[in-house]
């Protein structure tokens, strides 16, 4: 029996990336002592709030269709609190509700990009970004995020890219898995690409509430010359410790909203209405988790870095943000890929630098969202195999 193109552009783009995550679990599982640092899952619960509003909100009743939009009373939401955010106006039909990040980032790619077109993309990359445009039908174009920019996309790399048939532009800022910030200056020189080459910017702004002390966050949405042609995904999967409740959603003009609906609503027809209200309460209060996430994040970064750096001879890029760290393994002599594989032979678990980019074979990515005993036990047995590996590559 025959698949369709998109199975064959996909075919590569899947699970493999997440082997070394995998085989840690199945480890874990069998009853071996290893220390998980692969995913970016919350170090907490999602709120308590949260859970009781969800559960009163079935209880009563609301469990039936939606509203193909999204509930009308979570977009209203999201509309304040992105016009307050944003220092410009929006209005609920801004707003498409989806089942997290994920799902609004592949529907807005389909909504600018198709077969002949070509998409930016930051490299390196989170790891779904290329299945979310080969399953476009587009062809994707790195740009390559250097460590001496401090991974920070830079206008002039994306200029030397731009071709007639650039149709987007796909940013993540906070990084993942990177941690770097876009400044402003550096956006407004990317959006002026954009303006005057005629394409689209997607945003991915999922990491938006987990900014450390001292770095500043701010969106193309912001820049009220280029709004017509940003579109923004987010959720509050990170925000407010609930990812599986897949809750998210994109923002842009009323004329994109208005174009992606009949394509949304071929997927899934809105969200959950029990779901959607407790997003509008997680929304409307602000989230009561992402202060002390983003300290313990901060604060294991620096421990990290700190650490590393003084007792190895391994670099440590130094994150802005979000739940993760790279560190450069090439003075071991080995990839990473094989120092992950051999670290979690000393019972640590950590993401090859390869899952999110060929330009990363000597890095490794760290998630920082384990409990602080745990980290501090991970980072002891990483820097004892890192000095072994270094002395015998000496």
């Amino acid at each position: 029996m025959k698949t369709t193109d998109v199975t064959s552009r996909l075919a590569s783009l899947g699970g493999a990336k997440w082997d070394l995550h995998l085989a840690a679990r199945d480890r874990i599982a069998a009853g071996a002592d290893i220390i998980e640092m692969t995913i970016g899952e919350p170090d907490v619960p999602v709120p308590a709030e949260l859970l009781e509003h969800s559960i009163a909100s079935m209880r009563a009743g609301r469990t039936g269709y939606s509203d193909g939009r999204g509930e009308l009373n979570l977009r209203r939401a999201l509309a304040e609190s992105y016009s307050a955010s944003r220092g410009r106006d929006f209005e609920p039909d801004n707003f498409l509700c989806f089942p997290g990040t994920q799902t609004a980032l592949f529907a807005a790619m389909m909504g600018v990009a198709q077969h002949g077109d070509e998409v930016l993309v930051g490299d390196p990359m989170y790891a779904t970004y290329e299945g979310v445009v080969a399953a476009s039908g587009a062809k994707m174009v790195p740009v390559p995020l250097k460590p001496e920019n401090g991974f920070r996309m830079q206008a002039a790399d994306v200029a030397t890219r731009i071709t007639p048939r650039t149709r987007a532009l796909l940013l993540t800022s906070p990084h993942n898995p990177t941690g770097a910030i876009l400044g402003q200056s550096e956006l407004l020189e990317l959006c002026e690409l954009a303006r005057i080459h005629d394409f689209w910017i997607l945003s991915d702004e999922v990491y938006e509430q987990l900014v450390f002390d001292g770095a500043e966050f701010v969106s193309p949405l912001s820049l009220p010359d280029y709004a017509d042609r940003v579109i923004a995904v987010s959720s509050i999967s990170k925000s407010h410790a609930s990812p599986g409740f897949r809750s998210g959603w994109c923002v842009g003009s009323k004329a994109f909203c208005d174009a992606l609906l009949p394509y949304s609503e071929t997927m899934l027809f809105g969200n959950q209405p029990f779901i959607a209200d407790m997003t509008e309460l997680a929304i409307r209060k602000g989230s009561s988790v992402s202060n002390g996430m983003r300290q313990r994040f901060s604060r294991r970064a620096q421990l990290l870095a700190d650490r590393v750096e003084a007792e190895t001879a391994l670099e440590v890029h130094r994150p802005e943000a979000g739940m993760f760290a790279m560190i450069n393994v090439a003075a071991t002599g080995l990839t990473g890929d094989a120092y992950a594989w051999e670290l979690l032979e000393n019972g640590v678990a950590v993401m090859p630098g390869s899952a999110f980019s060929a330009s990363l074979t000597s890095w490794v990515r760290v998630a920082l969202t384990i409990e602080d005993a745990d980290f501090e036990t991970a980072l002891s047995r990483l820097i004892s195999h890192a000095q072994l590996l270094v002395k015998g590559a000496a």
